[in-house]
Order: structure tokens, then C-alpha cells, then sequence
């Protein structure tokens, strides 16, 4: 696995500025009111610089009969776990399973509201040899993490070079040679998916208000890997989606493609750039968007994780084919994309890279006026907010004969 490459070392801040602490989404739609379920969210809509507000579950009359939306099947882990480096709490976020059974780890301290803070040099000698205090750090190599069931983390190296926020670490303990369980023939590694589903939960940030069930992380479109492999937090952008909205769309004549890819542990504080993640598109997936392509169809992804995907999977020539294993794209401005022609996602702080997929998609200054009124607008950022469909600019001259809006 390598770097992602491609992306400048540090953005500017958009101009439309900081997002106040306020519009964070601290709860669950579902959670907000009696009667109120997942899709009780905003949705802003952008078409160009066009920019319009919308309720959720409007979504299936703004899309049209023949559009595919492109979904991720990743299910979300219980990928926070706690552990003791030295007399010291920690707690480990399972970020990804490299194929040597290794696991890339990020170590964050425990704060007194359940959640956690980034872990910073503790020892001011090492901070100054380090080049200055305040740096985020998991090590150094060797550094050993006690976890339950008596599983040890070993610390070997950094994930990159130059961010010691993410360590690869080699499991030890009882369940490493062993595999999971009884299984003696599991790799090394596998027996963390165990520890997960027995004492780990899901990953969660300050901004939330508390804990949740596994449940509320996972999407309608979430579905078990064979390998037990999902992702460390959840594919957000596709939350919304209830069962009856999806009969609604595929009613409509929206057809729906699954793809796969497990994301790692975000930048909550750093927003570095992406780095490799597994993924797979397939056959019949493929095929989907090459048909909707050569027609008047368009490709919608569902979230930021299904454009990095499918624009991993589409060769020179434009057409998509059946692939996976890992990825390491990042979609910038000047990549830009090949297949997508519109995407939902959540909204983003104003230094997230996630910022320059959309910007390829729909162009800077379409971003910055849907920004601008999405903070007008009091709309709600981070998983469990409003969400935001970026859709191509409306040809006034053009008749939509197969549109939805019936």
C-alpha cells in the first residue's frame, strides 16, 4: 500500500468559512422527535451554481426514471476498542487489515464524555525531538497495547510517511496464531474481528451527543462480507435511506448499483487526504453504468466512498470494469471524474479533502454557493445531518420525457 498522491500538502480554507459548533448533528434523525425516522433530514440540492431546499424524501421525484445511484454494501464495524498502553487508557480505532494480517491502527486518549481526543506527545523531550509539541502520535516502534481477551498490539511503523496518526500493528496473543476461535486456519489478524464484535463499539466523535447501537451505523444497503471486512465508520451519505424510500425509487424506474469499499478511520482533526482502502465493483454492477452511461441516464453515487470506487474501476477508454482489491485514488479538481455525474453526500468542514471530490464534480464556485447556504440555511453537518445531492446544470431547453416529476 502506498501514499495517495496527487493532493497539494494543505488546502486553503474556503472562503465560506468555518462551520459554527451549533450546526453539528448530535443525534440521530430518528432520535429528534417522536414519529420522525431516518429520513426526516434536509437535503440541499445543487445544479450548477443553482441552488434549491429540499426535504429527504423528495429525493425520488427529483431524480430521473433511468438514473442509477451507485451504493456502498460496506457494513460500518465496532471498530473502537479500549486498551492500556503502559498504565495509560487508550483507545484503538481498527482503521483497515492489511493483507499480511496487520492491522492499521489509530491510538486516541479517552475523554470524560465517552468519546475521544487525538492523542499528543506526552513527554516533552519527545515532542521537542519530534520537531515541537502537539504532534499527534501512536509510537513510537514497539510500543505494546494490552486489549482484552488478553490480544496485544505491537506497533511496527507508520502508516505513511510523514503522519504518525495511523500505525501498522501486528496482532499478538492467543487469537493470533490461532486465527478466530476454532478456526485454525484463519489468518493472523482475523481473531480483532472477534474482539470487535465482544467488547468494541462504534467510533464516535465529540460533536455527538452519545453512544449509539451498532444498528444506527449501518445503512439499508449494508450487507455481511464473507471475510467479515467492513468499514471503520459508516458510509453516511446513504444513512437516510429507508426501505420505503428505496421501493419508492426503484418504483420510480431509479435503478440501483452495489460496489464495496470499507472505509479507514477518518482525519477527524488532521483531514489528510484518503489513504488506500479496499473495494470492489462488480460484473453486473459494471454493466449497469455502462448502459446508463450510453443512454440518457445518470450516475449518481451515493456518497464519497462509491466515487472513489467506480472512478477506480474505469479504464482510459471511459467504460467500467468488474474490479477490486485496493485503491489509492484521490479525486481532485485537476483528475477530475470520468463516470459520475452526480453525487450525494453529507456536508464537510471547510478543510476536509473530501471537499476536492466535489469540487471535480461540480466545480469550486458550485461548492462554495451550495456551502454558503447550507450555513444560511442552518443545515446540519457530520454523519447523522442533512445531506446534499450535487446534480449536473439543468438545460432549460431540455424536455425531460422520462422524467419523475409525475
Amino acid at each position: 500500500m502506498t501514499l495517495a498522491m496527487g493532493v497539494p500538502p494543505r488546502e486553503p480554507v474556503r472562503a465560506w468559512g468555518k462551520v459554527p459548533e451549533e450546526l453539528s448533528a448530535r443525534v440521530p434523525a430518528e432520535q429528534r422527535g417522536p414519529g420522525l425516522g431516518r429520513d426526516a433530514v434536509r437535503l440541499l440540492v445543487s445544479r450548477g451554481t443553482a441552488v434549491s431546499h429540499h426535504a429527504f424524501r423528495e429525493l425520488p421525484r427529483l431524480l430521473r426514471a433511468g438514473d442509477l445511484l451507485v451504493v456502498n454494501t460496506s457494513e460500518t464495524l465496532a471498530a473502537a476498542v479500549d486498551g492500556r498502553l503502559g498504565h495509560t487508557r487508550v483507545v484503538v480505532h481498527f482503521s483497515t487489515r492489511g493483507d499480511d494480517g496487520r492491522w492499521a491502527v489509530e491510538l486516541r486518549d479517552p475523554d470524560e464524555r465517552g468519546t475521544t481526543r487525538a492523542r499528543i506527545w506526552n513527554s516533552a523531550r519527545s515532542a521537542r525531538r519530534k520537531g515541537g509539541g502537539g504532534r499527534r502520535a501512536g509510537g513510537p516502534a514497539g510500543c505494546e497495547v494490552r486489549l482484552p481477551g488478553g490480544l496485544r498490539l505491537v506497533l511496527e511503523e507508520p502508516l505513511s510517511t510523514g503522519s504518525e496518526r495511523l500505525w501498522w500493528a501486528r496482532v499478538a496473543g492467543p487469537l493470533d496464531v490461532e486465527g478466530a476461535g476454532e478456526d485454525l486456519t484463519a489468518a493472523p489478524g482475523t481473531g480483532i474481528l472477534g474482539l470487535m464484535r465482544e467488547h468494541g463499539r462504534p467510533i464516535r466523535y465529540s460533536y455527538t451527543e452519545r453512544d449509539q447501537p451498532l444498528s444506527v451505523y449501518q445503512t439499508v444497503f449494508a450487507l455481511p462480507s464473507t471475510d467479515g471486512a467492513g468499514s471503520a465508520e459508516m458510509p453516511s451519505a446513504a444513512r437516510p435511506f429507508t426501505a420505503g424510500l428505496v421501493t419508492e425509487l426503484v418504483s420510480r424506474g431509479v435503478q440501483i448499483a452495489p460496489i464495496s469499499l470499507h472505509t479507514g478511520v477518518a482525519s477527524a482533526e488532521a483531514h489528510e487526504p484518503p489513504y488506500p482502502e479496499r473495494f470492489a465493483v462488480p460484473e453486473t454492477s459494471a454493466r449497469l453504468i455502462n448502459a446508463v452511461k450510453a443512454g440518457d441516464g445518470r450516475v449518481v453515487a451515493v456518497g464519497t466512498t462509491a466515487v472513489r470506487a467506480v472512478e477506480s474501476a474505469v479504464d482510459a477508454d471511459g467504460v467500467v470494469r468488474a474490479r477490486e482489491g485496493w485503491t489509492d485514488l484521490v479525486v481532485t479538481p485537476e483528475r477530475g471524474v470520468r463516470v459520475v455525474d452526480g453525487l450525494l453526500t453529507g456536508l464537510h468542514e471547510p478543510e476536509a479533502s473530501h471537499l476536492l471530490m466535489l469540487e471535480a464534480v461540480a466545480g469550486r464556485d458550485a461548492i462554495s454557493r451550495s456551502y454558503e447556504e447550507a450555513l444560511r440555511g442552518l443545515y446540519l453537518w457530520h454523519e447523522f445531518g442533512d445531506v446534499h445531492l450535487i446534480l449536473p446544470a439543468e438545460n432549460p431547453h431540455t424536455v425531460h420525457c422520462s422524467s419523475n416529476c409525475w
